[in-house]
């Protein structure tokens, strides 16, 4: 599995569902205040670790990396939305929700070091602590490969579909639902379930493998499709790399569960 460090190039809610825009700027709204308050709580604490004020704290952490964590998924689901709708307002709005996305981690990522600071935390808590502070780092991530494909979809969006995007949906989906699986696994520390997701990672280069040589393809049978041919690969690159992501959440949680450091997809 190869981690990534450096920033990308690029950066629909189904019918009768809340516009997702709005909904994702009301759910970090939610969070942001929600670490925030934690925050201002925990800056005037006194230099201890008392064991009911560190519960509740790593509880209203956690509570917000799961919230967060599904916002992303959501994301993911709404950049795939705009692309099969061919929707270039629809990916415009899941471009702007990433950056308000990164405030989330980042006042997540402050209210863990205030936490650390104001409790000092040793042992499994700490432990507890700096794994989250990760994986919000990595749901930023997968939050910044969702806008990338939504980028994507935008400049598809006035041009017919090559071949229904051959497989790009169904390997989407598959990445939603293994961020939500993973959060799953975080929830209950269960590291079995952290290993049976890492492994969809296999499935989800398959895919990308197979997109790749189909829309080779296509590429070579007609001038016409290079540039759209060229979208596509783009976007599932970035889908490919939110597996990867997932897979280095899930060996957080192997972490969290058994102290040991794993790579679960060499």
């Amino acid at each position: 599995m190869q981690r990534e460090t450096d920033r990308d190039p690029d950066g629909a809610a189904f019918a009768d569902a809340p516009d997702p825009v709005e909904f994702v700027r009301e759910q970090i709204d939610e969070i942001v205040e929600r670490a925030a308050s934690g925050s201002s709580r925990s800056a005037g604490a006194p230099i201890r670790a008392t064991r009911e004020v560190l519960d509740r704290e790593e509880r209203e952490i956690k509570d917000n990396v799961l919230r967060l964590g599904s916002l992303v998924a959501d994301q993911i689901r709404a950049a795939l939305d705009a692309l099969r709708a061919h929707d270039a307002e629809a990916a415009t709005a899941v471009i702007i929700a990433d950056g308000r996305i990164n405030e989330a981690q980042r006042s997540i990522s402050s209210l863990i070091s205030r936490t650390i600071a104001t409790q000092q935390p040793v042992a499994r808590d700490l432990r507890f602590l700096l794994a989250l502070d990760h994986v919000t780092y990595e749901l930023e991530r997968i939050g910044d490969h969702a806008s990338s494909v939504a980028k994507q979809a935008r400049k598809l969006a006035p041009h017919p579909p090559l071949k229904d995007y051959v497989d790009l949906p169904r390997m989407g989906e598959l990445c939603a639902q293994q961020v939500r699986d993973v959060l799953r696994a975080l929830v209950d520390i269960d590291e079995v379930r952290a290993r049976q997701v890492a492994a969809i990672d296999d499935d989800i280069d398959e895919f990308y493998h197979r997109i790749f040589d189909e829309v080779l393809g296509l590429m070579r049978e007609a001038p016409d499709n290079v540039d759209r041919g060229a979208r596509i690969l783009f976007a599932a690159h970035y889908l490919e790399r939110i597996g990867d992501r997932v897979t280095n959440i899930a060996e957080d949680v192997v972490f969290l569960a058994t102290g040991d450091i794993e790579d679960l997809n060499p």
